[in-house]
């Protein structure tokens, strides 16, 4: 039996809501999250990250297994304000829908992860093991929270994960990873009408470009669940103005790896490339701005099979098991961690709602998923 009624479990993730972490500001989350547990006798750690960014943990019963759960605590910007039919920072509830910034991605998730693990520890309910929980910092920019924890050593016991994203309607069991690179090609500004004085920026970019296109983007390699690796060059800038030799060029590539051509091979083929043109003369520069490795694993665990059917149970529809092209804090938290390891993205929310003006999570399947979530940490843990 919960010891919140639903009156209050609406007003934790509006609480939340109302918090404005946009890329920034999870001191406030965490601090929110850390005087709820402690409310209820559970004792929570602030973990810094940098000066203004922290994470926090949670943690009840002792022992293994440890079942590790989480949710990030930033949310990405509501952009332009008159799009939205309501305040973003007010969590506005029509139609059984709950309307909010963060209320899709993911505070619903990290609310209802919390309220079940307190449920969990008021009702004296876990007999075996423990529970801990991982709210992080900037997943949406980076995942420098994830990286923290993994660092510092808070899943070295974890024996299973369940990651709290929005997908109520599919179970994520491996995903891609995420690359993000900068490439500065350097040359010597002078007259277009005389470039011989000169060295044009742009050109060896150009062949820098179709060249990782054609050894990593068109490089064919593929992984049974989450298809192809996929490589964008995105961004592009070089030049001052049209009757100028260009003295600087820069391109920013994003790569979504799989594990057949993850993330140290791809960078090592883009500084390989670099190096090639650098020998004939050119000057390129390659910056690494970010490295999520893939996730994968079999699929084939308990705890995948137990979540698909509380899915079910709840929710009437088995969730299908499927790869995601999108990366979570998993890339990070799972860094040690082998093919066979027990993992799930599974939470409140749709995948297609993230990001969007005017997201919003059913009210109905937010509360059903406080009492999934309780349901499957005691089934992992018995």
């Amino acid at each position: 039996m919960s010891v919140f009624t639903e009156e209050q479990k609406i007003k934790i993730l509006e609480d939340l809501v109302a918090i404005k972490s946009v890329n920034e500001n999870e001191v406030e989350v965490a601090d929110y999250l850390k005087k709820l547990f402690e409310e209820h006798g559970i004792e929570a750690t602030i973990v810094s990250v940098t000066d203004t960014r922290v994470d926090l943990v949670a943690e009840i019963g002792s022992g293994s297994p440890v079942l590790g759960i989480s949710g990030h605590m930033d949310v990405v910007s509501p952009g332009d304000l008159s799009k939205w039919s309501t305040d973003p920072f007010v969590l506005t509830e029509k139609d059984g829908k709950l309307y909010g910034r963060g209320a899709n991605d993911m505070k619903s998730g990290l609310a209802a992860l919390a309220i079940a693990m307190i449920d969990i520890k008021e009702n004296n309910s876990l007999q075996k093991g423990s529970i801990r929980f991982m709210a992080t910092t900037g997943e949406e920019v980076g995942g420098a929270g994830a990286k923290k924890l993994y660092e510092n050593g808070y899943m070295d016991d974890v024996d299973a994960l369940i990651v709290a994203e929005p997908s109520q309607d599919v179970i994520v069991y491996s995903h891609k990873g995420s690359l993000n690179f900068k490439v500065t090609s350097k040359g010597k500004e002078a007259h277009s009408a005389l470039p011989q004085l000169g060295y044009n920026a742009i050109d060896p970019l150009a062949e820098f470009i179709t060249k990782v296109n054609a050894e990593v983007r068109d490089s064919n390699r593929s992984n049974e669940t989450l298809g192809e690796l996929v490589m964008n060059c995105t961004i592009i800038h070089g030049g001052q103005q049209v009757n100028s030799i260009p003295e600087l060029a820069t391109a920013e590539f994003n790569v979504r790896t799989i594990p057949e051509y993850d993330t140290e091979e791809v960078i090592e083929k883009f500084k390989q490339i670099a190096e090639e043109l650098n020998n004939e003369g050119a000057d390129i520069i390659v910056e690494v701005t970010m490295s999520l490795p893939s996730v994968f694993t079999d699929g084939k665990s308990h705890l995948v099979k137990t979540a698909q059917l509380l899915g079910e149970k709840y929710f009437n529809d088995k969730p299908e098991l499927i790869g995601s092209p999108g990366v979570t804090d998993g890339s990070n938290l799972l860094r040690s961690k082998g093919d066979d390891f027990p993992f799930i993205m599974f939470g409140p929310g749709l995948t297609k709602m993230a990001h969007k003006v005017d997201e919003y999570v059913h009210k109905d399947v937010y509360l059903k998923f406080i009492d999934l979530y309780e349901e499957l940490m005691l089934e992992f843990n018995q």
